[in-house]
């Protein structure tokens, strides 16, 4: 059963707001097992991960432009490390085993150090056993602060995900090869929370203009979301800002991975409640809500101006540019016939024993040579063509790409598109971060069962 606010109406709004950590200094970044109120109160607590013991773990704050440090300690069972997502970072910080650094062991550290180039919403995240260590809550967001504050009244930052929980005993379901869920969709929860808590409650006051930061942490749900009680636009995603801030009307899709910064006026009335809403085949139910007491601006403002751009590198001839085709392949109803593990050629029955159930190009796992091999600064076009059942969300890192609109226009800027089934989708990438850098689907399950390959830039 999904937990909404339909079914849970008397639950207490979990409306704890998430810490924030100093950016100046080398500090600590905990890995550990902790237990917290993820179901609504009444419920039993939850055995979970979290970096420094929660979920999601710690907000890390710093300035555009700034370093940041931070030791990871692993204390949990198993090896771990953390990938910044959305980072145009120095490769050997990215954070992924067996291509940037070796997986941190139980009771070992690992110091990470890098500068952060671009404003905007960010993420962190493990990247060793991604399906079960995020799932189990080991995820926090990063924020990258613009040098001139948007004119708001206040900010929220509200990290979406869904867990897959005993509803009797609290329990998160440990079914982390469900061979049902890495051929299908993915893992999907039963309850859906926002900052680690079931429908938190926050301040407003009726004419408050409010910068949602909004981030989906989820294995494999994409989120249509609603506001109610309230005017919004969309003035970033995936960190890196629209030239024109883009009006919210009806449902927008969020993928797993990715961001959305909006600028919203409360126009919900003082003493009822304005909300953010998940879009569901019966009607929009609250996320969260925001609790409207008092008088804010009386005055209708008008539209917000565009954040300030962030120094992304410049498109340019893209006719010219080479085009790779990258075929998403496999999953249920459309089984792969065989594909490549290493540099053998395997059945469709033989890859679904070893839990293999996709493949990038003919290849059901991270090849021993890259996708594309590219000079550094060189401009290219990659053509995801999705011949599954399913939608995927094709992240890359170290860098973020333009999508390419079917007439040819460039539209917005970044780190992960989704490509519903069926569909063909285009990027444009120029390949200016050095390093070895991985290409996958960011339904964690679809990426730990095939969809993983790397791309190089030299």
């Amino acid at each position: 059963m999904l937990l909404t606010r339909r079914h849970v109406l008397k639950a207490a709004a979990a409306s704890a707001l998430l810490p924030r950590l100093a950016a100046a200094g080398p500090v600590t970044l905990t890995a550990r097992e902790a237990r917290q109120q993820i179901a609504p109160e009444g419920y039993p607590d939850t055995a979970i991960w979290g970096y420094d013991g929660g979920a999601p773990g710690p907000e890390i704050r710093v300035a555009q432009g700034a370093r940041l440090s931070r030791r990871l300690m692993n204390e949990l069972p198993q090896p771990t490390a953390v990938h910044w997502h959305g980072i145009r970072i120095d490769n050997a910080m990215d954070g992924v085993p067996g291509l940037t650094q070796q997986a941190v062991p139980q009771g070992g550290s690992f110091d990470y150090d890098f500068t952060l180039p671009d404003a905007g919403t960010y993420w962190y995240h493990s990247h060793n056993r991604s399906m079960e260590q995020v799932a189990r809550g080991l995820y926090g967001p990063l924020i990258v602060d613009e040098p001139s504050v948007p004119d708001i009244d206040g900010e929220w930052v509200l990290v979406l995900d869904d867990w897959r929980l005993d509803p009797e005993t609290g329990a998160l379901a440990g079914d982390f090869d469900n061979g049902h869920d890495l051929s299908h969709a993915g893992r999907l929860g039963n309850l859906l929370t926002v900052n680690g808590g079931f429908d938190p409650a926050y301040p407003a006051r009726q004419g408050a203009r409010l910068r949602l930061r909004l981030i989906n942490a989820a294995n494999a749900r994409v989120f249509e979301l609603g506001l109610d009680g309230m005017q919004g636009w969309i003035v970033a995603l995936d960190g890196m800002p629209l030239e024109e801030p883009l009006p919210v009307s009806g449902a927008f899709p969020l993928a797993p991975a990715q961001r959305a910064d909006l600028i919203v006026d409360i126009t919900a009335e003082s003493g009822t409640a304005a909300s953010l809403l998940s879009i569901e085949r019966d009607g929009g139910y609250g996320l969260c809500r925001f609790d409207v007491a008092g008088q804010g601006a009386r005055a209708t403002r008008e539209a917000p101006v565009p954040l300030p751009p962030n120094p992304l590198p410049v498109i340019e001839g893209l006719a010219d540019s080479p085009l790779h085709q990258m075929r998403l392949e496999g999953g249920a109803m459309r089984w792969l016939d065989s594909a490549r593990l290493g540099e053998t050629e395997l059945s469709g029955r033989e890859l679904a024993q070893l839990g293999r159930f996709w493949a990038l190009n003919g290849q059901a796992d991270r090849p021993e040579t890259p996708f594309l091999n590219a000079a550094r600064g060189s401009l290219h076009r990659i053509a995801f063509v999705n011949e599954t059942a399913f939608d995927h969300g094709m992240h890359l890192h170290g860098h973020h790409f333009r999508v390419i609109a079917p007439n040819g226009e460039l539209g917005p800027w970044r780190d992960t598109v989704l490509v519903a089934r069926g569909e063909t989708r285009q990027i444009a990438l120029v390949a200016d971060n050095p390093g070895d850098w991985l290409l996958h689907c960011h339904m964690l399950g679809h990426a730990s069962s095939g969809m993983t390959s790397w791309f190089r830039v030299t």
